[in-house]
This record gives C-alpha cells, sequence and structure tokens, in this order.
C-alpha cells in the first residue's frame, strides 16, 4: 500500500489542546504513514534570536537551553498519562538539548555563527517536536518511531539556509529507512548533504520537506493541516463571507502561495507536480473524524464562471528602478546587475524593463542591501537609482485567466472606483496569474474591491 505523508505546521503545536487535536488526526487514518512536523511555535525565531545573543554572552546558552527544557517538560507533562513514557522522553529531550548546547558553547567561543553551525543549530526545534510526538503517539498506542532526515538520508544540493533535495540521490535510502508499517514521525525543515551536513531547506521549508518525502516514496498523497478552511478566495481577516476553494491546479496553488496565500510554502508544489501525487489541505480545528480534504491540489483543470478563483497579496515586495535615457536598451546592463545581486545572495523575484527604466522586484528585507551592491557598480547608464517601499503587491490567480477577454479590464475597472493607483502590473508571466503593485496603504480597499467585482 502507498502511503500517505502528512504534514502539521507550528500552529498545530501550540497548546495541549492542538497536540490532542492532531493525534485524534493521525489516529483517524489508521494506516501506516509518515508524519512530517515544524517546531513548536515561536521556537525556529527564539532560536535565531538566541544565536546572535550568544556570540556575546556565555549565559545566554543556559537561558535558551532551560528554556527549551521547562517548555518541553511541561508539553511532556501536560500529553503523557504514562509517568514511565513521560520520564524516557524527557531523558531523550534532554539529551538532544544537551547536543544544542555543545554547538552554542562552539558559537560562543569562536564568536561567530559558520553557515553549517547555524543551519544544524535552526534545525533543533523541528528534531525537539519530533521526538516529542512521536513519544505522545507511542504511548498513546500507536506504533510509532521518529526517524531522522539524516538517517534516511534526504540528500540535497548542500546549499547552507536554502538547500533542495536531490530525489534521485535520495529516493532509495528514504523508502529503505521509511518502508515498515508503521507510523514514522520526521522533523521538517532540513535534509543534508552528499557529505553529511545539515542543510536548512529554506524557512517555512517543513511542508517543503513533506512534499519531498512523498516524491521520493511515491505517496497516494501530501495532507496538510492547517488552522483555516484550505485555499480562500480572499484572506477571511479582509473581507466577509470569502468562498472555499475545492479544487486548484498545481500551478494555481504555486502561484497563490508565491504572492503571500500563507497555506503552504512556494516550493511545496516543485516536487509533486511532475509525479501528480495530489495535495491535500485539512483544518484541523473543524476535524470531525473525517479526513476529507478541504482543499486538493492537482493536475485536473477548472475554470469557474468567475475566471478569478482567488485575490491575494504579499507585502514581501519592493521595487529597485534604474533610470537612464536608454538603460532598458543599454547591453549588458541587466547582466551585470543580476550578476552583482546573485552574488550578493539577493533574489530577484521580477524584472520589468521599458526604454528608460529597469524596475527590479527584489524581497523587502533585500532592498537596502541591493541598492549598495547596484550603487557600487556606477553604470555610466544609470543616471538615477531609487528604491520604492511600501508597496504590496496584490496578485489575481485563476485557470483561462488569459484565455477570456475583459478580465484586465475588470480589475481595473474596480480599482479606479475606489481611487486606487495602480504603480505597475505583470500580465502574460504566468498563465494563471495576474498581478500588480499599490501602495501598501491601498492593500486593503484594493483586495476588497476586486472580491466584490469577482465574486459578489
Amino acid at each position: 500500500m502507498r502511503k500517505v505523508v502528512a504534514k502539521f505546521g507550528g500552529s498545530n503545536l501550540k497548546k495541549k489542546e492542538d497536540i490532542q487535536k492532531l493525534v485524534n488526526v493521525i489516529k483517524a487514518y489508521n494506516r501506516p504513514m509518515v508524519i512530517v512536523v515544524s517546531a513548536f511555535y515561536g521556537i525556529t525565531n527564539h532560536l535565531i534570536k538566541s544565536l546572535e545573543e550568544v556570540k556575546q554572552d556565555e549565559s545566554k546558552i543556559k537561558g535558551l537551553t532551560n528554556f527549551l527544557l521547562t517548555m518541553k517538560e511541561e508539553v511532556i507533562r501536560e500529553n503523557f498519562d504514562d509517568e514511565k513514557w513521560a520520564r524516557d522522553t524527557l531523558n531523550k529531550v534532554e539529551r538532544r538539548i544537551e547536543e544544542l548546547e555543545r554547538y552554542l558553547i562552539g558559537v560562543h567561543y569562536i564568536g561567530a555563527v559558520p553557515e553549517f553551525v547555524e543551519d544544524v543549530i535552526l534545525s533543533f526545534g523541528e528534531r525537539l517536536s519530533s521526538l516529542i510526538l512521536a513519544g505522545i503517539l507511542a504511548s498513546k498506542g500507536v506504533d510509532a518511531e521518529e526517524a531522522l532526515p539524516e538517517e534516511m538520508p534526504l540528500i540535497t544540493d548542500g546549499e547552507f539556509g536554502n538547500a533542495t533535495v536531490i530525489y534521485e540521490a535520495a529516493e532509495q535510502g528514504v523508502k529503505r529507512r521509511l518502508d515498515a508499517e508503521k507510523v514514522f514521525v520526521v522533523p521538517g525543515f532540513y535534509g543534508v548533504s552528499e557529505e553529511g551536513k545539515v542543510t536548512l531547506l529554506g524557512r517555512g521549508g517543513s511542508d517543503y520537506s513533506a512534499a519531498a518525502l512523498a516524491r521520493c516514496l511515491g505517496a497516494e498523497s501530501l495532507d496538510v493541516w492547517k488552522d483555516v478552511d484550505g485555499f480562500m478566495s480572499a484572506d477571511p481577516k479582509l473581507v466577509s463571507c470569502p468562498k472555499r476553494i475545492e479544487t486548484l491546479t498545481y500551478t494555481e496553488a504555486a502561484e497563490l502561495s508565491y504572492f503571500g496565500a500563507g497555506i503552504l510554502h512556494p516550493r511545496t508544489v516543485e516536487p509533486l507536480k511532475e509525479v501528480g501525487i495530489p495535495i491535500h489541505i485539512g483544518n484541523i480545528d473543524t476535524f470531525n473524524e473525517s479526513i476529507t480534504p478541504r482543499t486538493v491540489v492537482q493536475t485536473y483543470k477548472t475554470i469557474t464562471d468567475s475566471i478569478v478563483k482567488s485575490v491575494t497579496y504579499s507585502d514581501d515586495f519592493c521595487i529597485l528602478k534604474l533610470r537612464g535615457a536608454d538603460v532598458g536598451m543599454k547591453k549588458g546592463v541587466l547582466a551585470k546587475v543580476s550578476v552583482a545581486l546573485d552574488r550578493a545572495g539577493i533574489n530577484i523575484k521580477s524584472v520589468i524593463t521599458s526604454q528608460i527604466a529597469i524596475n527590479i522586484l527584489l524581497s523587502a528585507k533585500d532592498i537596502k542591501k541591493a541598492f549598495g551592491v547596484i550603487e557600487a557598480l556606477q553604470l555610466s547608464a544609470v543616471t538615477e537609482l531609487v528604491a520604492i517601499e511600501q508597496i504590496s503587491t496584490i496578485a489575481a490567480v485563476g485557470e483561462g485567466l488569459l484565455d477570456h477577454p475583459g478580465i484586465a479590464g475588470r480589475l481595473f475597472s474596480a480599482l479606479a472606483c475606489e481611487d486606487i493607483n495602480v504603480k505597475m502590473i505583470v500580465s502574460g508571466a504566468s498563465s494563471v496569474a495576474t498581478y500588480f503593485v499599490v501602495a501598501s496603504q491601498d492593500r486593503e480597499r484594493a483586495i476588497k474591491a476586486i472580491h466584490a467585482a469577482f465574486f459578489n
């Protein structure tokens, strides 16, 4: 029987009731499967913050390890009925935290955090989650076992901080390690290089690692359990009565994730699209003994009457504008800029050019660094370099978007009625998405206006 891979995020691991819901969901499957877990809510951020403090202050090491041990002991006491199981799991947690402490002592004494050490340290949030959850499940009668990525191994390309799984290299080992007819609990967020070094799969990468495992196993499905009702026609916090989307194609889901929908990590679709493994989105808060998904992501295309299935947004965009009389036509300008940004470790999200301007869309966190990198190039064709911040990128997504006339007109009409100025628009880069840039202060009104135009 093909296995199911199910992923549970940090939002499913906040308090005792959340863990009990998770256990109930796993029991409802009543079959061998693979569980992928994130760190408990907020732990990764705590580790990131502590890394900087530990470099300067040795006392921060004990502060962090004591915090983790106290927190985990509380979770164990709340969720174990059997004292022997609780004591055994706590002993394992203590040993794992001692391992983390040794890395932190090394960081303090060298006064720096090498990339490979940072990746190991940040992976401990997930390692503690998997250890505790495996113990909880086993104590409640589930035949469960922790399986670490390094034991398979889940082989990556070796890039620290944002690695990619090499499926062909990882497949055989993953199948062998996860072959037994039991429930395996795997920490998400990381794999290992061919040399055996821990490499993170990018922030929020537990979704991606779950998808990679599903790909290697040829899984029946990847089931992602959230505390929301699947993909919606818009953010329920911004619009009243959004519609739940029952089915999406892989491409639609990828675009919605890229532009901030927050249901899936943007890379989750990548391993599964080629092999046609569906993604099931479940709502753990409304679970009632049924594992029926709220949204299914699959190959099959559906075109709705409104064409647009969802409108989403991201505030993680800024524009770096290079101006010059013929900057868009000058040979080599864009190539030099791209190479310089790549060497600086800065990802380009999109590029839009004209005769007199090159507009580069970047993540908000990179804009200041990118400005300095390009300014240092002293390109003669660039007469002005402008950083545009405080913007939101809004995307309308749906199959058939480019094949049906009038969609862009309806989008602009909705915004014009609210006197919202569009700074930039891109259509055609994706067959299922049109996106545009507005001032951040206009974002909420823009979402509401577009949603009303297409769904009311």
